[in-house]
């Protein structure tokens, strides 16, 4: 499973950093002899995708190794550290996008040429193609790190949009609006910061492991309770590792139990959870008398 899961998401990365690699090549040739601003800024859009689908497959790799004895939990957050990289390089690119086209309104410059519109039209079809097949892979293995890097090629899809509309105005206006270019970029800018603050907080939720949402625990006190000799649970207490759970649950029992009944409650438990949650990589089960 876990052999199945790492090779569907290298192989979506690996899609991803191609197609990425070619746009990067063909927007900045095309922005640099068309005069467009904002097609060289969708140009760096496209390089930080590529840092950020190298990122994401790294951290894939990584997380899917076995647990040792410096990472006795796995390395199941690999992931999310990777999802806050990539957000926070859409951040970057968005302050870098802005500041570049902000200096360009105030600049005298050489309107940009048609071309450059039929570039960008062929680039959003693209990248919104690389998003879907992207983000479809990422919800099947349960990626946060790949999730991540497919809405990265939708915000470099909605830069280009902007990108677009820019150009288009820029070229029916004429010599008055050739600053339409620039304030597409910044707008597209504005896009992109949104989507990486988005990004960023489930991101560090992970990290800071914050609890998953109320029916997983309930899922889990449920399974655990059908348990003979369980009369209530006290405690579950959950967290995420990637795309596993790790439980903590106080149990109560009978106070006239012997330890071996008790112990044996407590691995019975384990293995239920384990068996009807797949997710559940391992519960650590505190016996308690019942009070």
């Amino acid at each position: 499973m876990a052999g199945t899961r790492l090779e569907q998401g290298l192989r979506a990365t690996f899609v991803g950093l191609t197609v990425n690699a070619a746009l990067v090549v063909t927007k900045l040739l095309a922005g640099l002899l068309g005069h467009s601003h904002a097609l060289v800024a969708d140009a760096v859009e496209s390089m930080a995708d590529i840092v950020s689908s190298m990122v994401v497959w790294r951290a894939l790799v990584v997380a899917a190794a076995p647990a040792d004895a410096d990472h006795p939990y796995g390395h199941g957050k690999a992931e999310p550290l990777a999802a806050a990289v990539v957000a926070t390089l859409l951040l970057l690119a968005a302050a870098g996008i802005s500041i570049q086209a902000i200096h360009g309104v105030f600049q005298p410059k050489q309107g940009p040429a048609p071309f450059t519109l039929i570039v960008l039209l062929a680039v959003v079809i693209i990248k919104e193609g690389l998003f879907r097949f992207v983000l479809r892979q990422a919800r099947t293995i349960e990626s946060s790190a790949m999730i991540t890097d497919a809405w990265h090629h939708r915000s470099d899809a909605i830069t280009s949009i902007a990108a677009a509309i820019g150009i288009s105005v820029a070229l029916i206006g004429g010599q008055s609006y050739r600053a339409a270019d620039d304030i597409a970029a910044v707008v597209a800018a504005g896009f992109i910061a949104w989507n990486g603050w988005r990004l960023l907080r489930p991101a560090l939720n992970e990290l800071m492991d914050t609890a998953p949402s109320t029916s997983v625990s309930e899922e889990i006190r449920e399974v655990a309770a059908t348990v003979p000799g369980t009369e209530r649970i006290e405690k579950c207490v959950v967290r995420k590792m990637g795309v596993r759970y790790f439980v903590d649950m106080h149990v109560e029992v009978d106070p006239a139990m012997t330890v071996h009944e008790a112990h044996h409650i407590a691995h019975r438990i384990k293995d239920e959870v384990r068996a009807k949650i797949p997710q559940v990589a391992d519960v650590l089960v505190h016996i308690e008398p019942r009070r």
